[in-house]
């Protein structure tokens, strides 16, 4: 699912609401998520999971076309953890 189609699943679970109003509510839910990670806070969303950052030291890469070493630079990468409810429910679909 991307992004326009959550907004459109939103939009239709809610008639009350226009599609500009839904889009907003995701984008500012997507906002504040990706600010509290670049100020390095954790964001816990119950039954759902919950968001980090980890950083990953500086390393010796390789080219994968000319096999040359590369050096690849210190860098923080976004983390997701699906909370016990998603896995519960996953797991359910699976059966």
């Amino acid at each position: 699912m991307i992004k326009s189609e959550l907004v459109q699943k939103i939009a239709d679970k809610y008639p009350e609401l226009y599609q500009r109003d839904a889009e907003n509510v995701v984008n500012a839910i997507l906002d504040e998520i990706t600010q509290a990670l670049a100020r390095g806070d954790r964001v816990e969303i119950r039954g759902f999971g919950a968001f980090s950052v980890k950083k990953r030291d500086a390393r010796i890469g390789r080219n994968p076309r000319t096999g040359e070493h590369v050096p690849v630079a210190e860098k923080v990468v976004p983390v997701f953890k699906a909370g016990k409810e998603m896995r519960q429910r996953l797991n359910l679909a699976a059966d």
